[in-house]
């Protein structure tokens, strides 16, 4: 097969053309017998608790973190990396391993068609994790409105807590984009048909449930983060949580299965632990930290991912699950192209695969910004660039040079077209940068730092921002939940990934600008405070052309489209 083939061919058909190994033999790889694997198939697993509480006694591999600059229309490539990486190791006679999030239905039949990774470096069964795969997020839908359910149904029957209608904090959820959802009236009809009241809808991924099982050790740790939930406020304005409803013992049950880490494989056979939502209101495109501490027990290398620019994604697996979970990663890999680098220095998107140096120089600041706030943290980074067919030498050299001068290792991935073969490179700076620099991880704040603060801090320090303002309801919701002693917690910024501020329109590195705070709640349960800024939904719509209008299967039950 010449080069020209292997570029014409879908990701889908690429990943359907596949040869995939049965997963206990890619669970053998890194010494896990039958016994340990909850099979779902011939080719997804998870992992047992037995499994889970044995491995807990083996010694941590180490943790690399691929993240990248903020995402454009041009395209990044940070899952693709990713799988890549986790492949090229093998190629290197590397024990690795990937631990990655789980896609949402939403995006796939919204805007991109799916998130498996692209070209030879994806993780299969790729319909499978794209559409339902093993029903987790089904799971998580069902146990998010049993509580709503059983809030409103508490209202109905006499309203004990004496809960404020006008209070209610908790949402409903959907795992697809669907706008009319957002905002809408319940309970219309008859007497016995409840409560007439406002009631808005969020994706799943957007649901705190996600949130708290991403986050969770066990199921005792599961169930106290569910009872902890605030699903409203009393008329006295106090909180109602989940375990005040006596939801807690029937929510954990439908979460059961859904808690246990899947195991699937790369194209080349690498382990991939899949589990979590792509943000989750905790750290946009991360992995479950139940899932990220297998993984490391289970390998010398773990390759973790966090998703969008690294404002978000980023930021958040350092300052909110490692804080958390107390994770401590070794490196990470920051990911970028050349064309969305020419695409942030203004360049229109059809003219990026011409030369352009002087684009090139506007638009790197976004990836300057993107590595200062990286070793704020105190990981050595390494840069990679997603190479494409129309990158030139003197692009390629200028960005070497750009990301050397900073203290940056630098490597070129070509991973899509290549596969593992294609990430050697990569591989091998991570290598260096692991046997050769110690990492001082810390987060960036402290966690009895006060919330504004906190906020002050994340805006100023990784956004680049001049100040932040507070829409009234925001500022006075911030004392609420001071004076209810979570204080300390943690703070999720809900944000345009598209830029480093909270207008999806100002590209490169922004200054001088103020954030703009609009709404703050506290996810109890999960933990943290989410402070939305901007025009962010936690419901998404769909585009005028949908994905789904190119997805289709055959006769002979072949899915095409599927990215």
């Amino acid at each position: 097969m010449n080069g020209k083939e292997r570029i014409m061919k879908t990701d889908i058909q690429i990943a359907q053309e596949a040869t995939m190994l049965p997963i206990t033999e890619i669970a053998a790889k890194i010494d896990l017998s039958p016994d340990d694997l909850e099979m779902y198939g011939k080719y997804k697993a998870k992992l047992s608790d037995e499994c889970m509480a044995r491995l807990e006694k083996e010694k941590d591999g180490k943790l690399v973190l691929v993240t990248a600059i903020n995402p454009t229309p041009a395209g990044e490539g940070k899952t693709t990396t990713s799988v890549g990486l986790g492949q090229a190791f093998g190629k290197l006679g590397k024990k690795a391993i990937l631990a990655l999030r789980e896609p949402s239905l939403g995006p796939c039949f919204g805007i991109k068609g799916g998130a498996a990774g692209g070209g030879y470096a994806q993780v299969v069964p790729m319909e499978d994790l794209n559409l339902h795969f093993t029903g987790d997020f089904h799971a998580i839908t069902s146990a998010n409105n049993l509580l709503a359910a059983l809030l409103d149904n508490h209202i109905q029957q006499g309203n004990e807590l004496g809960i404020d209608p006008r209070q209610i904090r908790w949402k409903r959820c959907l795992d697809m984009n669907d706008r009319v959802l957002r905002n809408i009236v319940v309970g219309l009809g008859n007497k016995m048909d409840g409560m007439v009241r406002e009631d808005h809808f969020v994706i799943t991924v957007a649901s705190e449930i996600m949130a708290i099982l991403c986050l969770a050790d066990d199921m005792a740790d599961l169930k106290r983060r569910l009872g902890r939930i605030i699903v409203a406020y009393n008329f006295n304005g106090e909180p109602v949580t989940a375990a005040d409803l006596q939801a807690v013992g029937s929510m954990a049950a439908l979460l059961k299965d859904a808690l246990k880490p899947n195991m699937i494989q790369t194209l080349e056979h690498t382990p991939a632990l899949v589990h979590g939502g792509p943000f989750a209101n905790i750290a946009h495109g991360c992995n479950s930290v139940r899932a990220t501490k297998m993984a490391l027990k289970m390998a010398d290398i773990c390759v973790t991912e966090a998703g969008f620019g690294a404002d978000l994604g980023a930021e958040k697996f350092f300052d909110i699950k490692c804080r958390k979970a107390g994770l401590k990663p070794d490196a990470v890999v920051l990911v970028a192209t050349i064309r969305a680098l020419k695409y942030n220095g203004g360049v229109a998107k059809d003219t990026l695969a011409e030369e352009n140096l002087d684009a090139l120089k506007k638009g790197i600041v976004n990836l300057e910004k993107h590595i200062e706030n990286l070793q704020k943290f105190g990981v050595p980074v390494v840069v990679t660039l997603n190479s494409f067919i129309t990158d030139t030498e003197a692009e390629t050299a200028f960005v070497r040079e750009f990301c050397e001068q900073r203290g940056c290792a630098f490597a070129l991935s070509e991973v899509w077209e290549k596969g593992g073969e294609g990430g050697i490179a990569l591989a091998e700076a991570v290598l260096d940068v692991l046997e050769n620099k110690e990492s001082h991880f810390a987060p960036i704040y402290p966690s009895d730092m006060p919330l504004k603060d906190k906020i002050a801090t994340i805006a100023k320090e990784i956004y680049g921002a001049e100040d932040v303002s507070y829409a009234p309801a925001a500022e006075k919701e911030l004392a609420r939940i001071t004076e209810l002693g979570m204080g300390d917690f943690p703070v999720c910024m809900a944000k345009t990934q598209y830029s480093l501020s909270d207008d999806a329109k100002k590209l490169g590195r922004p200054e001088g600008f103020t954030l703009n705070v609009r709404e703050v709640y506290a996810s109890a349960g999960a933990g943290f405070v989410v402070a939305v800024t901007g025009s962010i939904m936690t419901m998404p719509g769909l585009p005028k052309k949908p994905a789904a209008f190119g997805i289709d299967v055959s006769d002979e039950g072949v899915i095409t489209g599927l990215f």
